[in-house]
């Protein structure tokens, strides 16, 4: 009875309990004070959600789990929000208590686009200083590094509605950063953090998170004395996240990929392999078709993937009738290090001295022919041949030769342009050129449709001299190594010999038969491209079939020719050719020679003097006479040819600034 009598009369002698003593469940039944919005401040906040233990019940009764809504005072105000209001986050709370209903979603996106480094009241002086001097007021502020982030996010697979849930998006910024214990991604206590990405990520990641556990990155991680490793948002970014198998992610991981391993990475992007994937080839490996995604292993671990005894398994995944001898292809080949590819780099090499020696003579040439023509015909002072209006003409080409012209022509541009794309994969125009043509894949069907075209031109010329000399004429008439011949022979070599007399005003210019050496170098160029481009080609397009009967490593040497063989074709024939039928004086700016057929007479005695004397004294000249092409031949000679020549101009400088860019080899 005592007892109960003292509870009944301890609340007459004791003072209320003050709001933080009130059990959180209770605090909202003891305030009756209203604060309306205008005058609330974050220490009203603090009055109840800075209290431990505070939650509120997530059924219908107390009894059911517990919703912590406690929110640690310190750790908000050091944090990157710690300036900030609650009510600048928590913008639809109008009075305190806010008992009924549920709060928004805090919008993290909308504040965070519109950050910027400059404050409101900058903006507008600004803009009315640029008025008053008579500019348009439309500055435009500097967005900071938080805005552009967030837009990348709001572009990012995570931003995008979850297929279960389409009111929320895949990951909320909350999930990785936290709520109100931002902290700056540098700080070791912020969910941000590299080294709490791979708990963090795996949330919701979860088969990723236990594969990246047991891997080389996730083990040295685990044992930080062995040094730093590959978190999460190393690999994908922070920010930019996309969809796993997108163009974006695979370019993003690679290019991430290479942070660590930058000379992995510069010789995978000298593979076909790279070229292609970097373009958008979804057949293709990346670097975790061959390493794996997050289980990656060292090599030596029998576990790898690439270990030598999985290889050949790995590599079958792409190439299903692969050999033991096709494993032997080195996927990170590259012609700089000679201690591990000595057969790269004596092939590279070899080649580059190659490329520098024609290009240093033959631009050498150019450069002298002109300034020589150009300085003779200042001092003559008289039109071209090709200018003057001769009636008659001389047939120089037949159909056939110009048919061929043609289809090697448009053959090779369309090599160059869809191969160069692939050699200078990650130059700034390469990506955008195969998107003509609808992604890599049609760029390698196209390319291999002209390499067909191309060969067909150069073996069926051979085909067609080979049916007219020896068995329509059995080789009884035709001089082998006479003036008509395009073998090369002694008078090729005096001829240079005097050109380069000439070319110093030590003697006159040599008097040319029906083929000039310069013309013969040209011929017989096709026929050196034809062999280590045609060779080379049919390596890499059937490399399957001849990897049963070739060394993985032929495929290196295979790419290293191809590519820098092509590069000299690019830099000699829309240089060099070009020069010596079109751009030099007494030609520029085009001969239609190769169009129309023929020459005016006139032309004929100035550039091929003794051809013509050859023809006059065997009576022959007439029977080559031809009518001179009519002006509607004329003007659609002149604008396929210009058509022409623009492109491969334009072909050559795409080629340079890959040059410039990436190099050689």
């Amino acid at each position: 009875m005592i007892n109960y009598l003292f509870l009944f009369l301890l609340p007459l002698f004791s003072s209320p309990p003050t709001l933080a003593e009130t059990p959180p469940q209770e605090r909202f039944i003891t305030m009756d004070k209203v604060i309306e919005r205008t005058a609330i401040t974050n220490s009203d906040c603090m009055d109840c959600h800075g209290v431990k233990g505070y939650a509120i019940p997530t059924g219908e009764h107390g009894e059911t789990p517990k919703k912590s809504l406690h929110v640690d005072g310190d750790a908000l105000h050091d944090s990157v929000h710690g300036k900030l209001t609650c009510l600048g986050c928590h913008e639809d709370i109008q009075r305190l208590p806010h008992r009924k209903g549920k709060l928004q979603q805090v919008d993290c996106v909308t504040c965070h686009q519109q950050l910027q480094k400059e404050s409101e009241t900058l903006v507008t002086e600004i803009n009315q200083g640029r008025a008053m001097v008579g500019l348009i007021p439309s500055f435009t502020p500097t967005p900071t590094k938080t805005h552009r982030l967030t837009i990348d996010y709001a572009k990012s697979i995570h931003a995008q509605p979850r297929k279960q849930a389409p009111q929320r998006p895949n990951a909320e910024c909350k999930e990785c950063h936290g709520t109100h214990e931002v902290f700056s991604v540098t700080d070791s206590r912020a969910l941000s953090h590299r080294l709490s990405s791979p708990e963090v990520c795996g949330q919701c990641h979860e088969k990723a998170l236990a594969e990246y556990r047991i891997s080389v990155h996730g083990a040295t991680l685990q044992t930080p004395w062995k040094g730093d490793s590959a978190t999460c948002s190393d690999c994908h970014s922070a920010h930019q996240i996309s969809e796993a198998q997108g163009l974006t992610a695979r370019r993003l991981i690679t290019e991430n990929c290479g942070q660590c391993h930058a000379e992995a990475l510069a010789s995978y992007m000298d593979s076909y392999h790279g070229q292609l994937a970097w373009l958008g080839g979804k057949k293709v490996a990346k670097c975790h078709d061959c390493h794996s995604d997050h289980n990656t292993r060292k090599v030596s671990d029998p576990a790898s993937e690439v270990s030598p005894a999985n290889l050949l398994t790995t590599c079958r995944d792409c190439h299903k009738t692969a050999t033991a001898s096709f494993t032997l292809f080195h996927p990170h080949g590259n012609t700089r290090d000679f201690d591990k590819y000595p057969d790269l780099w004596l092939v590279a090499k070899g080649m580059v001295v190659l490329v520098i020696g024609v290009l240093l003579f033959f631009y050498g040439h150019s450069m002298l022919w002109f300034y020589r023509s150009w300085k003779e015909r200042q001092h003559l002072g008289h039109l071209p041949a090709s200018h003057v209006q001769d009636p008659r003409h001389f047939q120089r080409f037949s159909w056939p030769w110009r048919l061929n012209h043609w289809l090697l022509a448009l053959s090779v541009m369309t090599l160059v342009f869809t191969g160069m794309t692939a050699m200078y994969a990650d130059s700034v125009w390469a990506v955008k050129v195969v998107n003509l043509f609808g992604g890599p894949e049609n760029a390698a069907v196209i390319h291999r449709v002209a390499a067909v075209a191309f060969l067909t031109a150069v073996i069926g010329h051979v085909v067609a001299l080979f049916y007219k000399l020896i068995i329509r004429r059995k080789g009884g008439q035709f001089r082998w190594f006479g003036p008509d011949s395009l073998l090369p022979r002694f008078k090729d070599a005096t001829d240079m010999r005097d050109q380069f007399r000439w070319f110093f005003g030590k003697g006159p210019q040599p008097r040319f038969d029906r083929w000039t050496y310069w013309e013969k170098f040209d011929y017989w160029a096709v026929y050196w491209g034809a062999l280590v481009i045609g060779v080379s080609g049919l390596l890499l397009w059937f490399s399957e079939f001849f990897g049963h009967y070739f060394p993985g490593w032929v495929f290196n040497i295979a790419t290293v020719a191809h590519g820098v063989e092509a590069f000299l074709a690019v830099t000699t024939l829309f240089v060099v050719h070009f020069f010596n039928n079109h751009f030099r004086p007494g030609k520029f700016p085009l001969d239609t020679v190769m169009f129309v057929g023929s020459w005016n007479v006139a032309e004929l005695q100035e550039e091929r003097p003794a051809n013509y004397d050859r023809l006059v004294q065997a009576g022959t000249l007439e029977q080559y006479l031809v009518p001179p092409p009519s002006r509607r031949a004329n003007v659609i000679s002149h604008i396929l040819g210009f058509t022409l020549i623009g492109f491969g101009l334009l072909l050559l400088l795409l080629v340079v600034v890959g040059f410039v860019q990436k190099g050689l080899v």
